[in-house]
């Protein structure tokens, strides 16, 4: 994107419902201005009336204006920036709003390729520095632009000569930093990289935290960390370089400015020209308007800082999916549930080999179907892609004869219960975790699920029973009572398809048991669709199909499977056998 259609877009978006606060920062940052002038211009009667012609009557009255004007200007101040500040985190909750939305709602393929910390870096780094575009920007631009205005008009009423040689080291600060700002651009966009890398990694930290202590490798991931805090370091630290940058540029700028208006003002003085009272005025003006020249000059670095973030969360915001309704989607009408693939194809990316090749296969309504193959053969493709969380390349996919790619991804889904094989909750309570499915539930229904899935017997063991928070994804609490929470939220659901990916982890017979007995009650009368681990599951499955390297090899009920498929029988006497 351009950067003009950048501004506009955020404008739009997000500042312009913030006029009349913004407008409300400007008229305080006219108070600022017109107190700082003047400041400035009030040395000018206080020299000349106090001091040079001792007049009595105004040595109580200006030195009571210059108090009113220095409280003027830091109350207009206060409320300047106390008023962007709210439009700024205003600002930066809609921004951050509008991109967990759009992340929530983008397709699943999207998420898969690019790891959680970097988004979490697109959130909180590059979000400030939006931020900090709309909000601080916006009020250095009106305030230090007005306050530089006020004091230029009492420069040049002291005197016009001594303005127009000043005034030449504003051009000159705006080149310094232009320059400055080319190279802001490049370190802050690698210090966005750094900071995702960093991101990326406290993830993955936190996530095999036990990992790490088992296998003793504290000392390793301290070196680890310790270069990845130390690259985003150098590059923060390259930020704040070039923000600096600016100081000895200002500084000599001024001290070079200040030394030729005294060589000229002593002339003009020693000539007449000039009065000593318009001359220090004057000096107290300039001088004042050194922090507007410096934060005006500064002001384009943090507009490359916000522009860079900008073209990295647009894009993230202005997702369009692939995963959407078609023109004339109509909503499931559910029937039987049967499931059918019709010459089904399907790789994660273009250019990748296909993962499913002209599969047909054909899943009876209200019966559990099982699926067994090598691991990679394709079977969680197959789960993954009756809910739409991925569109097949070739081929369809019916439900009572209705194509699902006819009907609306909402009854759909709305139809559909999934039991992966790592189970998945959230940091919060039991009760939560189980109407999340069915966020209307009452609590009644949650005991009754709860009961039916085996959970009640350890829930009621705990302190705080349903209300206990179970940690981050369920640390609290043992595989297998983890595996009975998610089949209770299956339940709760009360769907007609259930696609189940069995876990592989080991469990005691009594713990085994009760999942079968739980599951048993979930897929009852449903369309079951599973990945079969469990001899148990096999065994109970209405048909089998064998998958490898992405076809269906054979199909059948376990008995005949044996009897006329190799592949299937080497595969039930190495991995289910055991």
């Amino acid at each position: 994107m351009k950067n003009s259609e950048i501004y506009k877009r955020l404008y739009n978006d997000y500042s312009k419902k913030f006029l009349d606060k913004i407008f409300l920062s400007v008229f305080f940052s006219v108070l600022v201005a017109g107190s700082t002038s003047a400041i400035a211009w009030l040395l000018d009667p206080a020299i000349e009336k106090i001091f040079i012609e001792k007049n009595q009557s105004l040595i109580f009255l200006i030195p009571i204006a210059i108090i009113i004007a220095f409280t003027t200007k830091g109350l207009s101040l206060y409320f300047a920036k106390a008023t962007m500040i709210s439009v700024g985190e205003e600002i930066k909750k809609n921004l951050q709003i509008d991109m967990v939305k759009s992340l929530i709602q983008t397709d699943t393929q999207i998420i898969d390729k690019k790891h959680s910390g970097k988004f979490i870096s697109n959130l909180t780094y590059d979000v400030n520095h939006i931020t900090a575009l709309l909000s601080n920007a916006i009020l250095t631009l009106f305030k230090d632009s007005l306050t530089l205005l006020g004091l230029l008009t009492v420069m040049f009423t002291q005197n016009w000569k001594l303005s127009l040689i000043s005034i030449i080291m504003i051009p000159l600060a705006s080149l310094s930093a232009k320059s400055l700002a080319k190279r802001m651009s490049k370190v802050v966009n690698e210090a966005q990289e750094k900071s995702g890398h960093l991101t990326t990694y406290l993830v993955e930290l936190f996530k095999n935290h036990k990992l790490i202590k088992i296998f003793q490798k504290e000392k390793y991931e301290n070196l680890k960390a310790d270069k990845y805090l130390d690259d985003l370091k150098e590059k923060n630290k390259k930020i704040q370089i070039v923000y600096v940058r600016i100081s000895p540029i200002m500084e000599t700028l001024t001290g070079i400015m200040i030394a030729i208006l005294i060589f000229y003002s002593g002339i003009l003085i020693s000539k007449g020209s000039l009065d000593i009272n318009n001359f220090f005025s004057f000096l107290a003006a300039m001088m004042l308007a050194y922090q507007p020249v410096r934060a005006l000059s500064t002001l384009n670095m943090t507009l490359k800082q916000g522009l860079s973030a900008a073209n990295r969360i647009i894009p993230i915001i202005d997702n369009k999916n692939q995963i959407i309704d078609s023109e004339n989607a109509l909503p499931l009408i559910k029937k039987k549930s049967e499931i059918k693939f019709l010459n089904l194809s399907f790789a994660y990316e273009k250019n990748e080999n296909k993962v499913l090749k002209s599969i047909n296969l054909n899943f009876e309504g209200g019966k559990m179907t099982s699926l067994v193959g090598h691991s990679g053969s394709g079977k969680s493709t197959i789960l993954n892609l009756i809910p739409r969380f991925y569109n097949a390349d070739e081929g369809d996919i019916l439900i009572d004869s209705q194509s699902i790619y006819k009907t609306t991804i909402k009854s759909l889904r709305e139809n559909i219960s999934l039991v992966s094989q790592e189970t998945t909750l959230f940091d919060d309570t039991i009760l939560n975790n189980i109407k999340y499915s069915n966020e209307n539930a009452s609590n009644e229904e949650v005991y009754k699920v709860a009961e039916l899935s085996n959970c009640s017997e350890f829930i009621n063991k705990l302190p705080n029973k349903y209300q206990t928070i179970i940690g981050e994804n369920g640390i609290k609490l043992s595989g297998g009572e983890k595996q009975r929470i998610a089949i209770a939220r299956a339940m709760m659901k009360k769907s007609s398809i259930i696609l189940l990916d069995e876990a592989t982890s080991s469990l005691d017979s009594e713990t085994e048991a009760k999942i079968q007995e739980a599951l048993t009650i979930l897929t009852k009368n449903k369309t079951t669709i599973v990945i079969a681990h469990r001899l148990s599951t096999i065994l109970n499955s209405n048909k089998i199909y064998v998958i490898n390297s992405g076809k269906v090899i054979d199909s059948g009920k376990h008995e005949d499977l044996m009897i006329n498929s190799k592949l299937y029988k080497n595969f039930y006497e190495k991995q289910i056998q055991k």
